[in-house]
């Protein structure tokens, strides 16, 4: 049995086009969100950090741990409200919780302005209380995109749409995503910010902007009431229903999280931490530098979109090998500009690693997409893991060790750990 029989029989028949429409842009507002959330790190740490002595790097990357802290936190809440509610139910619920979080954002800028001199003592060191509420709204819209990527990821990967596969479903969301993730830098340096010197940033810059994308996702949610999004029987259990095993039972199901976590961590290093980098080499246009990272996944995702005929597991030993190598290149060569072409690798890495993860899992699916959803706060702890090892030995160089170490372990994953025992198969659907 291919991928693409994951529980869709008795749904064949369905249209899924406006369906996967909608979950395709849905995936753009995820990565636009997501890169927008870490792109405030090098401006704000020139807004907010200037009193934070030799920790600025390490509390600067908290805006990402609390990002994608959010991620193993409201992961099985988004697979409850899918179970209970339906996955149209859980969209709502997810973008009205978005709009939460970017009002905390507004609020952030705003009390940042209106009391400019507030300050928590931190020993010799002073932090802005307002920064404490942008971190509050980070965790909030990182829980938001949660909850939508728990109902996009299984929905894009069982729905069925003529002469595709559910890798290519996960490729062209992917693609939306990359779009989102390469735009977000330039709108933050040029639309929030206004293209200032970064010494000249100004938190209530962000006043306004945040105010309109809160409106807007408030708009978007409740026109998802309107939108046909049929349910796809049998890859999720339905209320009350208890299920004869654990999730974590399924080996290529619990190795796939491991997958991600580092996937994830790796991908968030560069995407995030690739800026400060540039700053510290004293280079010009780093926001271009993060540009063209995630500018490479797009074109990565749109190759891969393509890519019918190559099984999941093969591109994922391609691109894990070639980020690889590629990341050894940059730190050898100190150059960050090496580093962004890692974005073409890390690509197809998400599609590949859900599609191995959810394999033949039939009723557990959505549940599983919760659990997979844990993975994900390795954008949490790698990030600041990093952060906190520049502070100490203070250099960005050394530290993308660790993005090589990610890549290698993800690479064990395709060769192995991706495997399907035939007793990690949910047999009961396939009857």
């Amino acid at each position: 049995m291919n991928s693409d029989n994951i529980q869709t029989r008795t749904t064949a028949q369905a249209n899924y086009v406006t369906a996967f429409v909608t979950m395709v842009t849905l995936f753009f507002v995820v990565g636009f969100l997501t890169t927008v959330n870490t792109q405030f790190q090098a401006p704000l740490k020139e807004a907010f950090l200037n009193g934070m002595g030799s920790l600025q790097n390490t509390f600067a990357t908290l805006i990402t741990f609390s990002w994608f802290l959010a991620y193993p936190v409201c992961g099985g809440l988004g697979s409850r409200w899918i179970n209970r509610y339906g996955y149209r139910s859980t969209l709502v619920r997810g973008m009205m919780m978005m709009s939460a979080g970017l009002l905390f954002f507004f609020i952030s800028a705003w009390s940042a302005s209106a009391r400019p001199d507030a300050a928590m003592m931190l020993g010799s060191m002073s932090l802005p209380p307002a920064f404490l509420v942008f971190l509050l709204g980070s965790f909030t819209v990182g829980g938001s995109v949660t909850v939508l990527q728990v109902v996009i990821n299984p929905y894009l990967s069982a729905c069925e749409v003529r002469g595709t596969q559910s890798v290519q479903r996960l490729a062209i969301g992917g693609s939306a995503n990359a779009v989102g993730t390469t735009v977000a830098p330039y709108f933050v340096s040029g639309i929030i910010f206004g293209g200032v010197a970064m010494e000249d940033v100004a938190v209530d810059m962000l006043m306004i902007p945040f105010l309109i994308l809160a409106l807007t996702m408030t708009a978007t949610g409740i026109g998802l009431l309107r939108v046909s999004l049929p349910d796809i029987s049998g890859t999720r259990a339905a209320e009350g229903v208890t299920l004869p095993r654990s999730v974590w039972s399924f080996r290529h199901l619990t190795l796939g999280v491991v997958a991600i976590f580092f996937y994830v961590g790796a991908e968030v290093c560069i995407g995030a931490n690739i800026t400060m980098y540039a700053f510290d080499l004293d280079m010009s246009s780093p926001a271009l530098i993060a540009t063209i990272y995630w500018g490479g996944i797009l074109v990565g995702r749109l190759v891969g979109s393509t890519l019918s005929s190559v099984p999941p597991r093969v591109q994922l030993t391609v691109t894990t090998a070639g980020a690889a190598i590629l990341t050894v290149a940059a730190i050898m060569a100190d150059n960050p500009w090496i580093l962004a072409a890692v974005g073409l690798c890390h690509s197809i890495m998400w599609g590949a690693i859900f599609t191995l993860a959810v394999k033949d899992l039939g009723r557990y699916t959505t549940i599983a997409s919760g659990v997979f959803m844990i993975g994900v706060v390795g954008g949490a702890i790698l990030p600041l893991l990093q952060g906190i090892c520049a502070d100490i030995i203070g250099s960005w160089r050394g530290t993308w060790w660790l993005v090589v170490a990610c890549e290698l372990i993800m690479l064990l994953y395709a060769l192995w750990g991706s495997r399907v025992r035939p007793a990690d198969r949910d047999t009961v659907s396939e009857q």
